[in-house]
């Protein structure tokens, strides 16, 4: 068993960009295993724009992280030892303990090995898969024939989304930050279009590329890519709101959107959603989407970062656009 496990640690609340001084990085002796307890050795550690939010104050779906703990994120761990009588030495097991390379746990998911690559389960077979999928079914209702609109879309849930949507008969178009992120999209995900919002007037482009308005947007950007959306949002229009990137560093209040009155005016329906509120359907969501990944109908691109003295320039490779796909911290080897 390893003598010393290393943690990021939240010191301070950040403001605006997540700075070098607001988590540090420490070693702590693993404690002894306690009747029903196990070892688990932390593999891949998910990165994701929520982690921002739950180092705020901020008013969000769960406690924020406190000063002084281990920092919270979703992780996909190997169990080294065990005194739980459901849990043994190689299980492959999913769960949240942290930015840490070890953590002591009484129970979790336990995931089959062999089936798909492990990175799946932490991808398109996990809560990124799920987030896709039960927010644009669920929430866009898309139809047959309808254009849906997803921003972000080269990243790890927008990807799903557009193809989740061409799966239902929509028109897909992207928003991502980089030509050759759009012609990725467009050429492997099979897009329809991709709008690159750093060099375009978003909503011209979205005009040029929605002719007959936009039915479902599925938005993880906010500020002026879900302005330019409300544009063109056609009468009856459903927007699932998964997330507001964009805003996640403001250092003062953000501004709601400008052209908010089109809410009003096209009776749009806009909700937002935390992919926690699914998991009880978590077993609906995983049979539907293994069959398509199995049949290739669905695709996914993983980032992945080795160490975890790592973290922070990783995880803000989501902030600068760096990564493409579902972003992993990988803190060991598989087994």
């Amino acid at each position: 068993m390893a003598k010393v496990n290393r943690q990021w640690i939240l010191k301070k609340r950040p403001v605006g960009e997540i700075g070098s001084g607001d988590l540090a990085l420490v070693e702590t002796p693993i404690p002894a295993l306690g009747p029903n307890q196990f070892l688990a050795r932390t593999v891949y550690l998910s990165l994701d724009p929520t982690n921002r939010i739950w180092m705020s104050d901020m008013t969000q779906y769960m406690p924020p992280v406190e000063l002084g703990a281990v920092m919270r994120g979703g992780t996909l761990s190997v169990v080294e030892e065990s005194n739980h009588p459901d849990f043994k030495p190689g299980d492959i097991v999913s769960g949240i303990a942290g930015w840490q390379e070890y953590s002591v746990e009484n129970g979790g998911q336990k995931l089959p090995r062999g089936q798909v690559p492990l990175s799946a389960y932490m991808s398109v077979l996990g809560a990124t898969g799920a987030t896709a999928y039960f927010g644009l079914l669920d929430i866009g209702k898309p139809k047959a024939g309808e254009t849906v609109v997803v921003s972000a879309a080269a990243g790890a849930v927008g990807s799903i989304v557009g193809q989740i949507a061409k799966l239902k008969g929509c028109r897909v178009v992207g928003l991502a930050g980089s030509d050759e992120k759009c012609r990725h999209v467009v050429k492997d995900f099979g897009f329809d279009a991709c709008i690159n919002y750093k060099t375009e007037d978003v909503s011209a482009a979205l005009k040029r590329e929605c002719p007959n308005g936009i039915d479902v947007d599925f938005e993880n950007a906010g500020g002026t890519i879900l302005d330019a959306v409300l544009e063109n949002v056609n009468l009856k229009a459903r927007i699932a709101l998964c997330g507001l990137i964009s805003t996640y560093n403001a250092k003062g209040p953000v501004p709601g959107p400008y052209n908010f009155a089109n809410i009003l005016m096209k009776r749009v329906t806009v909700e937002g959603f935390i992919v926690i509120d699914f998991f009880p359907r978590f077993g609906e969501f995983q049979a539907e989407m293994a069959k398509w990944v199995a049949e290739g109908k669905v695709k996914h691109d993983v980032h992945v970062v080795k160490g975890i003295e790592n973290a922070l320039s990783a995880l803000n490779l989501l902030f600068t656009g760096g990564n493409t796909g579902k972003l992993l911290l990988q803190l060991s080897g598989e087994p």
